[in-house]
């Protein structure tokens, strides 16, 4: 278990691993093999076609400058020009920035909704079928829950849309039926491995002497879970919602390819089969830096659960 570090040293992990991310991904960008500029335009360009659209985009500049341009920009939420359009992408990414920020943060709402009450359930009056399915909703991908959803609720049932996406200004109704099959295919894999997460942590706070102290004063087991064993027992799953929205973050690109939804991973794909290595450079990057925010928050959130770590740490 990840022990959390002072305010200073986190914040500096941050920023360096920031940095760092951002001087791999270019790199990575320039070894990929052929000139953008050439592949942007096809095979069929003229030379001084791709060296008057190389000057255009500033790829005959050296390494150094083409780096400090780029993750300049990315700092004020300028991201550049496509290569494939050129045409300035950051009204693009913002917009898909925002559906993805949707789906992730709709699907982990929903799966801490379901996992907290039935793993302190699960902790309290074990259940083997139960449990049984939480294994199984952890083995089975979330692209093929989301697959299988679409085959009940939209084309057996016709109850749901089974695809596509509509903005909350242009009809809020038809917002939430496009969003409910691919927040529930993300929250229900996610809930399950949370769900086991929060037993085991309710299980083992339960099994402590302050608990069985209080136990003995005359509380109830649930009176002193709630009075004394939530703060305890959400310490290690904090770290694992951590973890849990890095996975939901690379699970919502595959599940935004199966609904058809315009987000940052549909956004991703389409750039890489086109070989569009500006908009692959920021995408990935912003994915990225969303990581490692993540971690730094969960470093706060242990803080805010328990202020022991602060005073240790003095």
């Amino acid at each position: 278990m990840r022990t959390p570090s002072s305010w200073g040293s986190s914040l500096a992990r941050f920023l360096l691993s920031f940095w760092l991310a951002s001087v791999i991904i270019f790199v990575l960008m320039r070894a990929v093999p052929g000139n953008p500029a050439r592949v942007s335009l096809g095979v069929n360009a003229t030379d001084e076609a791709v060296a008057e659209l190389s000057t255009q985009l500033g790829l005959d500049r050296p390494l150094l400058a083409q780096y400090f341009e780029w993750f300049g920009g990315f700092l004020r939420g300028d991201f550049g020009v496509s290569l494939a359009s050129q045409q300035d992408i950051t009204p693009l990414v913002w917009d898909r920035v925002q559906v993805s920020l949707i789906l992730i943060v709709a699907a982990m709402v929903l799966a801490l909704a379901v996992a907290i009450p039935a793993g302190m359930w699960l902790a309290q009056r074990p259940n083997a079928f139960v449990s049984g399915i939480t294994q199984l909703g952890i083995a089975v991908p979330s692209f093929l829950v989301g697959i299988l959803l679409v085959a009940i609720f939209a084309v057996r049932l016709g109850w749901l849309p089974a695809n596509g996406w509509v903005p909350p200004n242009q009809g809020f109704g038809q917002f939430l039926a496009h969003l409910v099959l691919p927040v529930v295919s993300l929250a229900l894999v996610q809930g399950a491995m949370l769900t086991r997460y929060v037993r085991s942590a309710i299980v083992d706070v339960m099994n402590q002497d302050y608990i069985r102290t209080a136990r003995a004063l005359g509380q109830s087991r649930r009176e002193a879970l709630l009075r004394y064993g939530l703060r305890n027992a959400s310490l290690p799953v904090l770290t694992v919602i951590g973890v849990q929205l890095t996975t939901l973050v690379i699970g919502a690109v595959v599940i935004e390819s199966v609904f058809v939804i315009p987000g940052l991973g549909s956004m991703l794909l389409q750039a890489v089969s086109v070989r569009d290595l500006t908009t692959v450079q920021t995408l990935v990057m912003l994915l990225v830096a969303f990581t490692l925010l993540l971690n730094l928050l969960t470093d706060v959130a242990y803080r805010l659960v328990d202020p022991r770590l602060k005073a240790a740490q003095r």
